[in-house]
């Protein structure tokens, strides 16, 4: 395969939290004596809301938690105060590293390499280290930050013109249809599916991996065109 650069995803591609979003959430509202009135669903959900107008994780998730408080008849401060109780519970650092990272991360070496998440700097950055990985990366593109979030094209733009590499000669890596295959679609990338869930595959990827593990026989079997 003819490669200029590849991309990953960070959440739920090359790591994962050691302690799952729901047992955090129950444990914030353990913390603060209130009954559990926000799903984790919910918080997902409605995420996406408060990405481009929120200057940090922080702020994004409070007023994502006071605006589903309200929308359910309660006190918006309640809902912050969920969210600070959230942040209290959630180390950024306590990740582990996917199936097949190692294996991956090897298969490209050479290549120019990527990083094309959403979230916050302050929070990716800690995942990172968390594995071990801070240093692996050419480029770490913020999206919602340094750009729109995905599925947006633009922080896919962002990461091509940093590593100068054509899109149709990229691959982006990630686990989420809507963010991460969507995305890679709009800017004209090659996208690689590894699911995390049984979800049709709509938007249809262009390879998917049961894990990262099969990655380097991707690379290597795969008849892409010498462009």
């Amino acid at each position: 395969m003819q490669l200029d650069a590849v991309l990953f995803d960070i959440d739920d591609t090359l790591c994962r939290y050691r302690r799952s979003g729901a047992e955090i959430l129950d444990a914030a509202f353990e913390r603060t004596g209130h009954d559990p009135f926000i799903t984790l669903s919910e918080y997902h959900g409605r995420y996406p809301e408060f990405v481009d107008d929120s200057d940090s994780m922080t702020d994004l998730r409070e007023r994502c938690f006071a605006a589903i408080a309200e929308s359910k008849g309660r006190d918006p401060e309640t809902g912050r105060a969920v969210a600070q109780a959230f942040a209290a519970e959630r180390d950024h650092a306590n990740v582990e590293p996917l199936p097949g990272v190692d294996e991956a991360l090897s298969a490209v070496d050479g290549l120019p390499v990527g990083v094309v998440t959403n979230g916050a700097p302050e929070m990716q950055t800690q995942k990172l280290a968390g594995i071990g990985l801070e240093d692996a990366f050419d480029t770490v593109v913020y999206a919602g930050y340094d750009a729109p979030a995905k599925p947006n094209p633009e922080p896919f733009e962002t990461a091509l013109s940093e590593l100068s590499a054509s899109p149709d000669r990229t691959l982006h890596v990630g686990n989420s249809l809507q963010s991460d295959v969507a995305g890679a679609r709009a800017a004209g990338l090659r996208s690689v599916w590894v699911p995390d869930s049984d979800e049709p595959a709509e938007p249809e990827p262009d390879y998917t991996l049961s894990t990262l593990s099969e990655f380097p026989t991707l690379l290597s079997d795969d008849p892409v065109p010498d462009l």
